[in-house]
């Protein structure tokens, strides 16, 4: 069996995109808004653990990155929505792919299982 040797040194897109999705919560941010445009409580509901300054810190450098905007209403009291841009949603397959793999680790030894038959 062939053995691959990849070879990323600074500038390989993989490097380029962690770049853009690493952080804790960046791309957990990314598969909420893959569903449907979020306002920031209604993603802070669905990241508990996420503190509200990471949250914005996150959302801020995601926005600053082209892949998500934000959408502030005239409004009293204000209404902001976060939503992905074109360039965001060209992660969703990256994202699902993460899902799918995060979900068999999640259940690794039923995958081990199933594979050992």
């Amino acid at each position: 069996m062939k053995r691959h040797i990849y070879n990323c040194q600074a500038g390989c897109p993989v490097e380029s995109t962690l770049q853009i999705i690493s952080g804790k919560w960046k791309s957990v941010i990314i598969y909420h808004l893959l569903e449907s445009t979020q306002r920031f409580n209604g993603l802070q509901k669905q990241m508990p653990d996420c503190s509200r300054r990471m949250l914005s810190l996150q959302l801020h450098e995601l926005q600053a990155d082209g892949v998500i905007q934000k959408k502030v209403y005239p409004e009293v009291p204000p209404k902001t929505e976060y939503s992905l841009t074109s360039f965001g949603e060209t992660l969703k397959p990256v994202i699902l792919a993460m899902a799918s793999w995060g979900d068999m680790y999640n259940h690794r030894q039923e995958y081990v299982d199933d594979n050992v038959k």
